[in-house]
């Protein structure tokens, strides 16, 4: 990410305790078991409780990068009117089958999915261009994502197929963009949000620090950075447990992919630790927008 300095001012922080339940529990008799696949998904408990904190019953909700649809079946369970954007209509198939499937048909109603790229956002949606209430979203993390293949890694083989890294094999989709190529890129999807959002509206992204030979990459850090440039006001960070709070302890559920990681970092004598939180962003549109 850039360097350029972020606003001085402190921002509030919060903690919430979204992992209660394992991600499989939050699905499970819900979500298209095909949901699964999808190596990047948002943890459901975390995103009815953005929408819930963030916008009232009626609001407009959009996720530029919705994935299988969580932030909105969540979003329209509590009366969202939700819209979601994906660029790969496998996704999308799959966020469509979560909405029939979980929402009754007066919810079903209130949300929609359109496949395309989120840097087009104000193109892709222009009835509700500069009147959506929230842009709630998680993007990719800008390192490889792929679904976890336990027993063909057991057997020798690879953890996670080719085919399945990085949400698609399509090198155009961002979840294969690093470096530059990546800041570049999650510039224009923030502009096109900022572009749609109506004044005073907010940006919420999900987000997790990563590393890479053994360096950490401040994600959330460079997320502010480029929301900041973009002209939108940073109100609030929350830290979201992906862990369960017990007897005043934390009970790790870290993945099968986290925990190899894990062992391989430590066997190359690097002192890293499991990450057991995601990173909550707020973000507001100002009333007098950049010129």
């Amino acid at each position: 990410m850039d360097r350029h300095p972020v606003p001085s001012e402190p921002v509030p922080l919060g903690v919430w305790p979204c992992a209660q339940r394992t991600a499989q529990h939050q699905r499970a008799g819900r979500y298209d078991p095909a949901s699964t696949e999808h190596p990047g998904k948002m943890l459901p408990d975390l995103a009815r409780r953005i929408v819930e904190n963030y916008s009232d019953p009626g609001d407009l909700v959009v996720d530029p990068m919705c994935g299988i649809g969580t932030t909105l079946v969540e979003g329209a369970a509590v009366g969202r009117r939700c819209v979601g954007v994906e660029l790969e209509e496998r996704w999308a198939a799959v966020a469509r089958s979560n909405l029939d499937r979980v929402l009754e048909p007066e919810n079903r109603s209130l949300a929609d999915v359109h496949v395309g790229d989120a840097r087009r956002l104000p193109g892709l949606l222009p009835d509700i261009a500069g009147s959506v209430d929230l842009v709630a979203t998680s993007p990719p993390y800008a390192c490889d994502a792929g679904t976890i293949d336990k027993a063909a890694w057991l057997a020798g083989r690879r953890l996670c197929e080719k085919a399945t890294l990085n949400y698609s094999t399509r090198r155009a989709n961002l979840g294969h963009a690093r470096g530059e190529a990546y800041v570049a890129q999650m510039r224009e999807v923030y502009e096109a949000c900022f572009d749609v959002l109506r004044p005073d509206g907010l940006l919420v992204t999900v987000t997790k620090n990563t590393r890479r030979g053994g360096r950490l990459f401040d994600l959330a850090g460079g997320t502010v950075r480029l929301a900041h440039q973009v002209g939108f006001r940073y109100l609030q960070h929350v830290v979201a447990l992906l862990a369960g709070v017990r007897d005043g302890g934390l009970v790790a559920r870290p993945s099968f992919w986290q925990v190899t990681q894990l062992r391989a970092a430590h066997d190359r004598g690097w002192p890293v630790h499991l990450v057991a939180h995601e990173d909550v962003l707020v973000f507001a549109k100002p009333q007098v927008t950049r010129g």
